[in-house]
């Protein structure tokens, strides 16, 4: 019989117990999965997902739920998976917090949430500004309480670089804190990524922000009562724009000028 090795996490409102049969896997299973969480041990008789990851063939094999997802030749190449499995059930599960899609930043006190859809670029202007000095919140979901504050989402940052695939960065190989505390929300920027365009950026109403965040929800609007009311707040203390940008590195450049210059 193999030997088994777990650990939970309680994530939101979704208890999630991860399993596997090697102790090297579990170290990267504990690096990976929302990593600056508390870790607790057989607390959970029935979790709310169940994620393993064993050897079988000489293949790492995922499992979530006792139902096989993947299958990799490294554990590794199962992270991205894995986090993809996570987001679907700890988002289900929200109870008093509300999704949006936008990568999420802190800066100077304030969060910088960046909203769009998977594949809109986020995940590279969010590394970007962890790289310039930011405190990492998310690069997928930011979650909003009924105040309007944002609450940090520590899953790895998925990158692309240029390629079809996704990869799995951590903040801290951005030498960037996660954050540990809700923040008000500072900046709303809306930006469409076109390989060609310099940076620019238009300023629009509280208003006009509300509805860019309910078309980045992925909540149905009437199943989520307090949804309206809790964006709002999330844009009463906020400057808001719309816009486009070219290549992350120049437009994090551009975003942390603004902001600093417009602070100054």
């Amino acid at each position: 019989m193999s030997s088994n090795y777990d650990f939970e996490v309680h994530a939101y409102g979704c208890d999630i117990q991860v399993a596997t049969d090697s102790l090297e896997t579990l170290a990267m299973l504990n690096r990976y999965i929302l990593p600056s969480l508390p870790r607790s041990a057989g607390m959970v008789d029935w979790p709310d997902i169940h994620l393993r990851v064993d050897r079988a063939a000489d293949r790492f094999q995922l499992q979530a739920n006792n139902a096989h997802i993947a299958s990799a030749d490294q554990a590794s190449d199962l992270v991205t998976s894995l986090v993809q499995i996570l987001d679907d059930a700890v988002i289900e599960r929200l109870t008093t917090l509300r999704a949006l899609h936008a990568g999420v930043v802190q800066w100077k006190g304030r969060a910088l949430l960046l909203p769009g859809m998977s594949h809109a670029g986020k995940s590279s202007l969010v590394a970007e500004l962890l790289r310039r000095g930011a405190i990492y919140f998310s690069d997928e979901y930011a979650l909003v309480d009924a105040r309007g504050c944002v609450h940090p989402y520590p899953r790895p940052l998925l990158l692309r670089n240029g390629h079809p695939e996704q990869h799995p960065m951590l903040a801290d190989e951005c030498d960037a804190p996660i954050g540990d505390a809700p923040a008000r929300v500072g900046w709303i920027m809306a930006l469409q990524y076109t390989p060609e365009c310099s940076f620019r950026i238009t300023p629009v109403t509280q208003s006009e922000a509300v509805l860019t965040l309910l078309q980045n929800t992925p909540h149905v609007l009437p199943e989520s009562p307090g949804l309206v009311d809790a964006f709002q707040r999330t844009v009463s203390e906020a400057a808001c724009y719309t816009g486009c940008r070219g290549e992350a590195a120049d437009a994090a450049d551009e975003i942390l000028r603004m902001i600093d210059g417009a602070s100054a």
